[in-house]
């Protein structure tokens, strides 16, 4: 009864009603401020554009893909040198790999990360060597952190601690964990030094790109770093090579990055890394393709066999390779699948250009591996058929018997090695030999040998007096 007076009418004020903050006045002027970019700085005008532009082109992208139906895209177009999608796709990648590199180690890092190791390791009593548990990892990571930074925190996952051999008490020794920071350190540069030189970002890099990257990488290099100026760019062509070689099987002409990184090649070029101080015979420096003295001995050995001197190596001069150990068969057959026809057309006019001799070399020194295999493989298989059938051991074989007879050796009959190269091989079906059955016998390289090459079959043939020889000298 308190709360109306007698004519029904209530005593509280009557509500007001809000408006909506969309009909304010102010919140419209300030939206249409803002929109307009009037009240902006520079790097949020740069934001707000870029969003135009993202949602421009995912408009796009929906659409055709609508008008296309269930078929995706599989194919886009790179941008045109000069564009603006170019310009900004080379921002962009400036700007990931150069952040990349901030993230590394570089060598004052590792060097104090040594000396981590070292002042809280444990001397193992047995070896003597420096080892540390999980706990030490751990806190040897803490102390990293506080000398280094938070970019060596990565290091020190238990993961990685977990990829170590351990001893009884559950320890690690840190000289495999500190060289394992330096090969992660160095593939990451390497990686990173590539991609800043892989012009159309693909992944892939050119003859040209590779050649760069080697040149690039000589000042840095101990072994290369008195190489004559003028031999730079000829020993860039051939240390790229073979890297080709072997990271692009299908000669595209670019070769993987991952490949290159993970491949043998680059191991063997970064031993060039090492101060040789110690004595090094000619024949180690020649094992090593990417040696100075390797480059020199394959251009002296080009320059040997071109008599004519036009730059390039027909037949008959690739003939007095090796001494004129190898079998003409095989060097016919080497020019018909591994060397391009001249523009003037005709078989006289097929010559070996210096790439094509690369490729003939590498072959020839690496014939226990997939790639030298699959390149002596072609020349093998006479017919094109894919495999070997005794008929075709016995064509191969015999102009190294031929050879053998004319140097001097005793006679041999062509279907006992016929026989024993099919013991050898063991090939999955008995009436021919395949690529794979070379590869999986592990021998595919000797008994390429035996069938191209007469100092090859007599090396096989004298096996056990070679192993003996190379034994003496170890028991002295």
């Amino acid at each position: 009864m308190y709360s109306g007076s007698s004519d029904g009418e209530s005593h509280e004020a009557p509500q007001r009603k809000i408006p909506p903050a969309s009909s304010m006045l102010w919140v419209r002027n300030l939206r249409r401020y803002i929109g307009s970019g009037a009240g902006l700085g520079s790097e949020a005008l740069m934001e707000l554009e870029t969003k135009r532009i993202l949602l421009d082109i995912f408009k796009e992208k929906q659409q055709k893909s609508a008008e296309a139906g269930t078929i995706p895209s599989f194919y886009k177009k790179k941008p045109e040198e000069g564009s603006i999608s170019h310009r900004v796709q080379r921002l962009a990648k400036f700007r990931f790999l150069k952040k990349q590199s901030d993230l590394l180690l570089n060598a004052d890092d590792l060097d104090e990360m040594w000396v981590c190791l070292r002042e809280n390791c444990v001397i193992d009593d047995a070896t003597g060597a420096e080892k540390m548990n999980y706990e030490d990892f751990c806190h040897i990571a803490s102390v990293c952190t506080e000398r280094i930074g938070p970019k060596c925190r990565r290091f020190f996952s238990p993961s990685n601690f977990m990829k170590f051999e351990k001893d009884e008490s559950g320890r690690i020794a840190i000289l495999p964990f500190y060289l394992y920071v330096m090969r992660t350190v160095s593939l990451t540069q390497a990686r990173i030094d590539m991609s800043e030189l892989d012009e159309d970002s693909d992944g892939f890099l050119q003859p040209h790109e590779m050649e760069a990257y080697i040149r690039g990488l000589i000042p840095n290099l101990a072994q290369l770093r008195d190489m004559p100026a003028q031999f730079v760019q000829m020993y860039c062509r051939i240390a790229a090579h073979k890297f080709f070689f072997f990271c692009d099987p299908h000669r595209r002409g670019k070769a993987c990055i991952k490949k290159v990184l993970l491949s043998n090649c680059l191991q063997e070029l970064m031993e060039l890394h090492q101060e040789s101080e110690e004595e090094v015979t000619d024949t180690e420096q020649a094992e090593n393709w990417f040696s100075l003295t390797s480059a020199q001995r394959i251009c002296d050995m080009f320059l040997a066999l071109d008599k004519d001197m036009n730059g390039t190596l027909s037949k008959q001069e690739l003939r007095e390779y090796a001494d004129g150990t190898l079998t003409d068969i095989f060097i016919e057959r080497v020019f018909d699948e591994h060397v391009r026809r001249g523009k003037t057309g005709g078989g006289n006019a097929r010559e070996m250009d210096f790439e094509s001799f690369l490729d003939f070399v590498l072959a020839q020194e690496n014939k226990d591996t997939p790639e030298g295999l699959t390149y002596l493989f072609r020349c093998l298989d006479l017919q094109g058929r894919g495999h070997l059938t005794t008929a075709d051991i016995h064509s191969l074989f015999r102009d190294v018997h031929q050879k053998w007879i004319e140097g001097g050796n005793y006679e041999l009959c062509i279907e006992d090695v016929r026989d024993e190269i099919w013991d050898m091989v063991k090939p999955a079906d008995p009436l021919k030999i395949t690529l794979s059955d070379l590869l999986s016998c592990k021998q595919g390289g000797t008994v390429a040998s035996m069938l191209i090459d007469v100092r090859g079959f007599w090396a096989h043939d004298n096996r056990e007096n070679l192993l003996q020889e190379e034994e003496e000298p170890e028991e002295e």
